[in-house]
């Protein structure tokens, strides 16, 4: 009897948590199917046309706003993670302190402008009375921008690539902090650019050895030894760490090396 009345109260907690994760994927189904619909909506080419002619006016005027006000603001470190990560993770802990470190070396700091690791990383540069620069995206289920970013250095992005461009253009090294397929995203987009030599060989820190050497695994053992898709000097493009001050002075050991200072 006793059993049975667990198992009832068992049940009555976790129903309404699947009820509710079942009506959370029927909407995002529901919102894909009308996506997908009105991408292959019939359209004529005058249609076609005139929305691709607009696009190109708003996609021109977020490159304008961009390059009009990153140019004015100086050298500048990239930190990239994840939105979701909590104000009581220790890599929240770590961006903050990264964030601060950096300023304290010369740098300002710029992020995707939203909460979670993005929002540390602003947060130890505000406190640490140095640059905060926020490359916010406008999405439909997220992100607000953070508190802890300049007003002056808040910029806004419907399109990703502009973002990216704005990213790579205006930074002298790329941070990586945990996150997930935009973190990523913006992490392999550095790299290919140094790899191809289409960009400079900025430094690049992956930090939490934890959460990163799964990964450099993976690409050494299956993409690099197995199928032969990259070479084994690609490895030297990026460093993994596990504190903010080896993160700081893998930066500051870079640019000493070639004589140049956060003020060049």
């Amino acid at each position: 009897m006793n059993r049975s009345r667990k198992i009832d109260k068992k049940a009555n907690v976790k129903y309404p948590i699947i009820e509710k994760r079942k009506k959370k994927q029927q909407k995002h189904y529901q919102e894909d199917d009308k996506y997908i619909r009105a991408v292959f909506e019939d359209r004529d080419w005058h249609e076609i046309k005139s929305s691709d002619s607009w696009a190109i006016f708003k996609i021109m005027s977020e490159f304008v706003d961009g390059f009009e006000k990153l140019a004015k603001i100086g050298p500048c470190i990239s930190i990239f993670g994840s939105a979701r990560t909590k104000e009581d993770n220790k890599y929240y802990h770590m961006a903050k302190k990264i964030g601060a470190l950096l300023v304290k070396s010369g740098y300002g700091v710029i992020t995707g402008g939203g909460p979670g690791i993005m929002e540390a990383g602003n947060r130890g540069a505000r406190e640490a009375r140095g640059k905060s620069v926020g490359l916010n995206i406008q999405l439909p289920f997220e992100q607000e921008n953070n508190i802890y970013i300049d007003p002056d250095k808040l910029i806004s992005f419907d399109y990703f690539f502009v973002r990216k461009v704005m990213f790579v253009r205006y930074s002298q090294g790329f941070i990586g902090m945990p996150g997930g397929f935009g973190t990523l995203d913006e992490l392999f987009e550095a790299l290919t650019l140094i790899q191809t030599k289409k960009i400079g060989r900025f430094p690049i820190v992956l930090v939490g050895s934890d959460y990163w050497n799964g990964l450099k695994n993976w690409l050494y053992e299956t993409v690099f030894s197995l199928e032969s898709n990259v070479s084994e000097g690609d490895f030297d493009i990026f460093h993994i760490v596990d504190t903010p001050e080896e993160t700081v002075k893998i930066i500051n050991d870079f640019y000493a090396k070639y004589m140049l200072a956060p003020n060049f």
